[in-house]
């Protein structure tokens, strides 16, 4: 609420808006930082992402390879990927939500 019912100072509203953006890209460069971790098989295959979701690393357990069977090995590293991009997007949440909780509080942006 604006006291006394007047129009918004337009200069404090373009400093929290850039201090907000600030602390976004901030947060946007912590996550490419972060990794986070995603496994299947009982840790048979883990993947390594970065809090934005670039793959950095595929451990591969030689119990999993079975020449016979790469389809079964296929399977545990698309689903130890995708366990790691979960892990990436709920460290985005944590990060980058109360982030766009503040720009939605701000009059006059369309969020």
């Amino acid at each position: 609420m604006i006291p006394g019912g007047g129009q918004p100072n337009m200069q404090q509203l373009l400093q929290q808006a850039q201090k907000m953006q600030q602390d976004l890209a901030v947060a946007q460069e912590e996550l490419a930082a972060t990794e986070v971790e995603g496994q299947a098989g009982g840790g048979l295959v883990k993947a390594t992402v970065t809090g934005s979701g670039e793959l950095r690393a595929l451990a591969i357990d030689p119990k999993a390879v079975d020449p016979e069977d790469t389809e079964t090995l296929a399977d545990l590293i698309v689903a130890a990927v995708q366990a790691a991009n979960e892990n990436a997007q709920q460290l985005q949440q944590q990060k980058l939500g109360p982030l766009a909780q503040g720009l939605g509080g701000m009059p006059g942006l369309p969020f």
